[in-house]
């Protein structure tokens, strides 16, 4: 059994009264995890509230408040490759991140996680992202380091002042060699939930997408994400029609199976540049990564 050593974090969002009890909030809002479960966690006092205090099966739910919880799984798998620290200082960390590999727990990764694998190296407990990339996606991505200053290169991020810009492969050919598209709609959760899709209504999701070149029936695109919407590029570039090669989730959802190491998502979170809201000094940070070119 792997059980993480750092509580992860769901927040209790505003419902209609009465309330639900906190045991039946959990249960559905992770239903992979059974109700009989969740109840024997709440019990050993692996479910704590804000101040650090056990919840009981008797707390009461509260809207907008957070609840931390100690994940468990029965086996994890094992990711063979490597992250590699670009940059530490005592205000952040730039780490590049292997395929395969998620930012923080989820699912069936506990310990192998970016996160916690940068804990374990650094012996920074208060490490914590900034943001977040795909577990299929590699490349970078930025850790605050000091408590005290992490709201303030949180809001680069809140007020769209990090220029990231990616790299992506696509089986799918264009006619054109070079050309250039200004993505703006709206992307919502879909179904399955992990699945996202564009819906109508207001624009959320912003993309810069450029074709750089096209070989041996590969064309190669530089992107650049202007919003963070979960699963974004891969969204744009699909609906382009181009579909990032080794997408298993789009443009069609591609049956489970576990990971092939040998044919990864084409797709790297190559650059991040910014003003140091502290220092101010301008930042760059590029990944060594490659695709399949």
């Amino acid at each position: 059994m792997g059980i993480s050593k750092h509580p992860s974090v769901v927040t209790m969002p505003k419902a209609e009264k009465p309330y639900p009890s906190i045991l039946a909030f959990l249960s559905g809002r992770f239903p992979a995890i059974s109700r009989e479960i969740w109840e024997k966690r709440i019990s050993e006092g692996k479910v704590l509230d804000e101040k650090a205090q056990r919840i009981t099966l008797d707390t009461e739910y509260a809207p907008l408040r957070r609840v931390f919880y100690f994940r468990e799984v029965c086996t994890e798998p094992f990711i063979p490759f490597a992250e590699k620290i670009l940059f530490l200082d005592d205000e952040i960390l730039v780490a590049c991140k292997p395929h395969f590999l998620p930012v923080t727990p989820g699912g069936r990764y506990v310990d192998e996680c970016l996160l916690n694998r940068l804990r374990g190296s650094t012996g920074i407990a208060d490490l914590a992202p900034l943001h977040r990339i795909d577990r299929e996606t590699a490349g970078l991505v930025l850790f605050s380091v000091n408590k005290k200053s992490r709201g303030l290169y949180g809001k680069l991020f809140l007020n769209g002042l990090i220029e990231k810009t990616y790299q992506a492969l696509s089986a799918c050919q264009p006619l054109q060699e070079t050309a250039s598209w200004d993505i703006r709609n709206r992307i919502e959760r879909g179904e399955p939930w992990f699945r996202m899709k564009t819906a109508p209504g207001g624009v959320n999701a912003r993309s810069a997408i450029n074709l750089v070149e096209v070989k041996g029936g590969m064309a190669r695109f530089t992107l650049q994400p202007r919003t963070g919407k979960t699963h974004q590029l891969r969204i744009h570039m699909s609906g382009l029609g181009f579909g990032i090669l080794n997408d298993r989730y789009y443009p069609e959802l591609q049956a489970e199976s576990e990971d092939n190491f040998d044919t990864p998502l084409q797709l790297v979170a190559q650059m991040l540049r910014f003003k140091d809201p502290l220092s101010g000094r301008n930042r760059e940070f590029i990944s060594e990564r490659e695709l399949l070119w």
